[in-house]
């Protein structure tokens, strides 16, 4: 059987290594994909650093990626309309009985040559949009989308926030300015942060150690405060910052993620103003993928710069390490095989 090599983190002990292993072969009703693009995540980060944890992993061992680009390689018995060659995007998951299996994470993922795939958990990646860029859109950018889209359900001329402009609230700006919302506020401690999200579009970017910040925000918004803020950093004095700020009836979209406690310092407020506070995780993938394939084909959307480097699959580590420590402030890493 041929080999090829993948990237493999051992669970018990959190050791991500570089190993050579069996090329899958696909079986019915699924796709064997040619990776030509794999996305670095927080959450590789977090999965590698024990804050995530599988929940459906079978066995101790798994292939991280769950943004992955690429070309059909072979097709498994029963498969039709994927022929050898065709530029694709995998989802980030798949859906098995009933319940969401999350790529690289509760099944073998994109760090590797070639990855497996259910014949209706991919789509097709239009010629016009690179591998880089098509890869980083089935979580970076569709998990966003989702939070502002369907969570959220930001609608036009509402004034928003955003707390956290790295890899996942750069596009949020981005997705923001494109349904309307006005103003968008991001909210970031790095100086490098609050020019990416005014470049992506905020109109206003605040730091949020700044003690005005507060009445930045209502000058803003002429005192109406936020209709929807969305903590994309996962931390809890954001989330207790960005309730503090929102309007009557304003909601909080919790994307980032945490596994510390949420405290609203004051509940009788909260429920007078009728606020609420909305979990958000991924994305319906048959929708919000052809979506926003569709709008950066047509070029509404934008994510070249996005991709802040690629380095080849065997520097793995190096880029999980790069993204932890923020090593030149990056959107997205991207491997390479």
């Amino acid at each position: 059987m041929e080999k090829m090599l993948a990237a493999r983190l051992h669970i018990p002990s959190r050791t991500l290594r570089m190993t050579e292993v069996d090329r899958p072969e696909p079986g019915p009703g699924q796709v064997l994909v040619k990776v030509r693009a794999a996305g670095v995540c927080l959450s590789d980060v977090h999965l590698i650093d024990g804050t995530l944890t599988p929940l459906l992993l079978e066995g101790d061992t798994v292939t991280l990626g769950h943004e992955v680009s690429g070309t059909i390689a072979a097709t498994g018995p029963g498969v039709t309309g994927w022929p050898v060659g065709r530029r694709v995007v995998l989802y980030a998951g798949e859906v098995r009985d009933g319940v969401t299996y999350t790529r690289g994470v509760d099944y073998d993922g994109g760090w590797a040559e070639y990855a497996l795939s259910s014949a209706d958990a991919l789509t097709v990646l239009p010629d016009a949009i690179p591998f880089d860029q098509g890869a980083i859109i089935p979580d970076a950018v569709s998990t966003p989308w989702g939070a502002i889209t369907m969570t959220g359900a930001v609608r036009p001329a509402e004034a928003v926030g955003v707390w956290g402009a790295g890899g996942l609230g750069v596009h949020a700006v981005q997705l923001l300015r494109a349904v309307g919302a006005c103003p968008i506020i991001a909210v970031d401690p790095s100086e490098v942060a609050r020019e990416r999200a005014l470049a992506a579009g905020a109109d206003l970017a605040l730091d949020p150690a700044d003690p005005g910040l507060r009445e930045s925000v209502e000058a803003a918004t002429a005192g109406g405060r936020l209709a929807a803020a969305f903590d994309f950093a996962g931390v809890p004095a954001v989330r207790e910052q960005a309730l503090a700020l929102l309007a009557p009836k304003g909601r909080l979209v919790l994307v980032g993620l945490t596994d510390r406690p949420l405290t609203v310092a004051d509940g009788t407020r909260f429920s007078y103003l009728q606020q609420r506070i909305l979990g958000h995780y991924g994305s319906d993938m048959p929708v919000a993928l052809p979506e926003l394939l569709r709008l950066t084909q047509q070029g509404r959307l934008d994510f070249a710069g996005s991709i802040s480097e690629v380095l080849p699959l065997s520097r793995a580590a190096e880029a999980v390490d790069m993204l932890n420590r923020k090593a030149g402030d990056p959107v997205r890493l991207i491997l390479r095989p």
